[in-house]
């Protein structure tokens, strides 16, 4: 199986996940792990090749190692897409065959595109031509009426033939009719086994598996039956800490790093003040750092202040401050 350094950082990853996964996030992520790979929202091919929103391009060079993922299914507006994805520093570039939003549909990609893997192939092949960093593809084990038994392994032919360098499989269905998106995301049930089978099938493809993993073990778990990685999503969002502070030792074989969730809080300060001064609002940073002390005492003090708070005309660091304060103290709080 082929080896590089994105296949490396690919041992576990935090997925890309609309309204969630903004610089912001990714910034506060990479304070807990310096090794999980991490990945933007979905950033339509469209709205940068015609539209020229290259705000959402932006990034910080801490996030590092850090991919774009792009929506679409014309293959030369994403090969620019994706060319100006590398330009901008990205150090991989996915493609979005797993998404199964109204909103996605009505624009033909996510996971539609897997009723049309040779579109899929051709965008891939010409992503592949535009650009140097590893081309990858985010997909589902098959949509509606498909059996997955049958058209996984042959979807995964035609992108590999293409020249895909790395895929993940979310280990569900999507239905596109019928089921809401936050529906598809629990309701069709999950087959690990199948793309444990399918892996071993395509012992030259570097895969990982997506959905439902909520812990490291299960992601050990998985990476000993033969996935090269791992994708978190949800659980890596709200349980932030349990999911990324030991990953870079477990998973990745890295020396521990010495730090807790008050050393992570101290790091995102400067961060924070920088956006306040630029203009930004605390709660746009704030609202992705809620579940850093998921499951201890004072969690919901925490969420508390910082929900009630960060909107808040003017309002700066002093509420990070009360925060944590009130759960070190919570004889403070007012009766």
């Amino acid at each position: 199986m082929p080896r590089n350094a994105n296949t490396e950082a690919a041992r576990l990853s935090v997925a890309p996940m609309m309204d969630w996964t903004d610089r912001h996030c990714r910034y506060f992520h990479r304070q807990i792990s310096q090794s999980a790979l991490l990945y933007t929202e979905m950033v339509t091919s469209p709205a940068l090749v015609r539209g020229g929103a290259l705000h959402l391009l932006d990034y910080s060079p801490e996030e590092h190692p850090v991919a774009l993922q792009l929506g679409g299914s014309d293959p030369a507006e994403l090969a620019q897409a994706a060319r100006m994805g590398a330009e901008a520093g990205y150090d991989e570039i996915n493609l979005n065959v797993g998404c199964p939003s109204d909103r996605v549909q009505s624009g033909t990609f996510g996971a539609v595109l897997m009723k049309t893997p040779e579109l899929v192939a051709d965008c891939v092949a010409a992503m592949k031509a535009a650009v140097d960093v590893p081309v990858t593809v985010k997909c589902r084990i098959g949509v509606d009426d498909q059996t997955p038994e049958e058209v996984l392994p042959d979807f995964i032919e035609k992108v590999r033939s293409a020249g895909c360098d790395y895929l993940i499989v979310h280990a569900r269905k999507a239905w596109l009719q019928g089921l809401s998106p936050k529906e598809n995301r629990d309701i069709p049930p999950l087959d690990y086994d199948l793309v444990l089978r399918v892996a071993a099938e395509f012992p030259d493809l570097p895969m990982s598996i997506n959905g439902g993993i909520e812990t490291l073990d299960d992601a050990e778990a998985l990476i000993a039956r033969g996935m090269t990685g791992v994708m978190i999503g949800r659980a890596a969002y709200h349980r932030p800490w349990d999911i990324l502070a030991e990953a870079d030792e477990r998973i990745f074989g890295d020396k521990p790093v010495s730090h807790s969730r008050d050393t992570v809080i101290d790091a995102m300060r400067p961060y924070i003040s920088d956006h306040l001064e630029n203009g930004g609002r605390l709660h746009q940073i704030t609202r992705h750092m809620l579940g850093l002390f998921a499951g201890q005492p004072g969690a919901r003090t925490w969420r508390r202040v910082l929900s009630e708070k960060a909107n808040r005309p003017g309002a700066g660091l002093e509420v990070l401050d009360e925060a944590r304060d009130l759960m070190a103290h919570p004889d403070r709080l007012a009766g």
